[in-house]
């Protein structure tokens, strides 16, 4: 699948070929820096594109079929059903001016014979289920009564109540502190095994992703540069920017020090995408070839893949 935006000038190529699979019962992690369209892939799976976005090829399919062409009520009756998200940021993905408890009848608009009653006995049993107190009493309350971590608690509570087939995650541990993130991967991993769902786990931590996920893709760019099971990728990464990624970890760091390490260089222009190699101005391996032409993607592994002209290739994809 590919993505541009049109900013009115130049289209802003934000995914480029991008083919991934998410299996029942299994968790595959996104990472990437900043910009790299790890958001705007599960946006798209959900149809939650900005006016100005257009995919320009590929598909998504789902249940056999194209969720790109089918019609918006269609849609309507596979989000938050059969596809949950949940976003970043809980405090402006939950309504303000509704309480927790109206939100999650919301949601229920199938299902609990369509009875008050129970579908808010479905929802308290749900809130409990994710580790909130009190849930009957809480359902009341609105989203500024609750902490960080019990609003992301909450957000997650809403994404699965449906028990949907996939669920996204998007940077959902970002701003708890190291107790909640892992109490919250330890809670996806239970409601994985709990109703089977699939899940993409989307996140530019490392160390989340590693004790999470079974596979993972590295997005640069707007491309795929790597993906394969997670053993793999952390412990034998084959594309110089997946290197990179890890060796940026701060886990890493066993000294104490003043200075980070980082990536030389900037993300290139995505409305004018340089020729060859999308990593190659920032790539310490670039040699004539990567600036001149485009790696294919390798097989360098069971399952693991590499997009890079020096990766231990045992055949192009």
């Amino acid at each position: 699948m590919s993505i541009d935006f049109d900013t009115g000038r130049a289209p802003v190529h934000v995914l480029r070929d991008i083919s991934l699979t998410v299996p029942a019962g299994e968790i595959v992690g996104i990472v990437g820096e900043s910009g790299s369209g790890k958001s705007t892939l599960a946006l798209a799976i959900m149809r939650l594109l900005s006016g100005n976005a257009r995919v320009t090829a590929g598909r998504i399919i789902f249940d056999d079929k194209d969720i790109l062409k089918l019609t918006e009520d269609a849609m309507r009756e596979i989000r938050g059903r059969r596809i949950a998200m949940v976003f970043q940021d809980p405090m402006t993905s939950l309504n303000p001016v509704r309480s927790i408890g109206r939100q999650m009848l919301d949601i229920q608009r199938h299902g609990a014979d369509g009875n008050t009653a129970s579908k808010r006995s479905k929802a308290a049993a749900v809130l409990k289920r994710v580790g909130i107190p009190d849930a009957d009493q809480q359902l009341d309350n609105y989203a500024f009564q609750f902490s960080g971590g019990m609003r992301q608690r909450i957000a997650i509570a809403m994404g699965m109540i449906e028990k949907p087939e996939i669920l996204i995650a998007d940077e959902v541990t970002t701003a708890l502190d190291v107790t909640l993130e892992a109490q919250i991967l330890h809670l996806l991993r239970e409601l994985r095994d709990e109703i089977g769902c699939a899940i993409l786990f989307i996140s530019h931590n490392l160390g989340a992703v590693a004790e999470l996920c079974d596979r993972v893709l590295v997005l640069y760019a707007g491309e795929v540069v790597e993906q394969g099971p997670i053993t793999d990728i952390f412990y034998r990464p084959q594309h110089p920017y997946s290197r990179a990624l890890i060796a940026c970890d701060p886990a890493r760091i066993s000294e104490v020090t003043r200075d980070l390490p980082v990536i030389a260089g900037e993300v290139p222009n995505l409305a004018a995408i340089p020729r060859g190699c999308i990593f190659s101005p920032r790539c310490t391996l670039a040699s004539d070839l990567c600036h001149r032409e485009a790696p294919a993607m390798f097989e360098v592994g069971n399952g693991h893949f590499a997009r890079c002209h020096f990766a231990e290739a045992v055949a192009p994809r």
